[in-house]
């Protein structure tokens, strides 16, 4: 049978980033996210509901997300959902937790954060950011990523941009007003 796991969050950092280092010297950062609905309750008044969300996020990813973010910085993460299951060492009991490993990660412009430090957003302006990892689970730690641009916002590139006399394969970026 055929399965799909993807998951998509648009929400706020609930804390600092604080990257660490696995021993073969890949970055990773675990991230709280904070999404918040709004809806009616059968009296049609309006009830604000948050969910709080663990996220992992590995190499390149993690280092920009610790480099641009801090509390309260929105963001926009695409990633799949992950079951970690340990054994209790307090009381013996198996214990499990559904997570979020990151595979894509797009800062949202300073406008569109609520409260937090000065660190959020794209790190320029009013622009956003995005990056993308191009292998999406770490087997053994090692997490290898490559960068997306996107629409108006800060791009991050691991490899050299093409110089101005070389001719580009792809046509140049379309300004839209497309709110993130």
């Amino acid at each position: 049978m055929a399965s799909f796991n993807k998951v998509i969050l648009m929400g706020n950092l609930t804390r600092d980033v604080e990257l660490r280092y696995t021993p073969s010297g890949t970055a990773v950062t675990e991230i709280g996210l904070a999404v918040n609905d709004r809806r009616k309750d059968a009296n049609g008044q309006w009830v604000d509901e948050t969910t709080f969300v663990d996220i992992t996020l590995w190499g390149r990813t993690a280092e920009i997300c610790n480099e641009y973010l801090g509390k309260g910085s929105g963001v926009l993460i695409e990633g799949r959902l992950k079951l970690d299951q340990w054994d209790d060492k307090q009381t013996g009991q198996k214990r499990s937790k559904l997570r979020v490993t990151g595979e894509r990660m797009q800062m949202l412009p300073r406008g569109d954060n609520r409260g937090g430090d000065n660190r959020g957003g794209g790190g320029s302006g009013d622009g956003g950011g995005s990056f993308q990892d191009s292998n999406p689970a770490p087997p053994a730690q090692s997490f290898q990523q490559q960068p997306q641009g996107n629409q108006g916002g800060q791009q991050f590139q691991s490899e050299p941009a093409p110089s101005e006399n070389t001719p580009s394969s792809s046509p140049p970026p379309v300004d839209d007003d497309i709110p993130f």
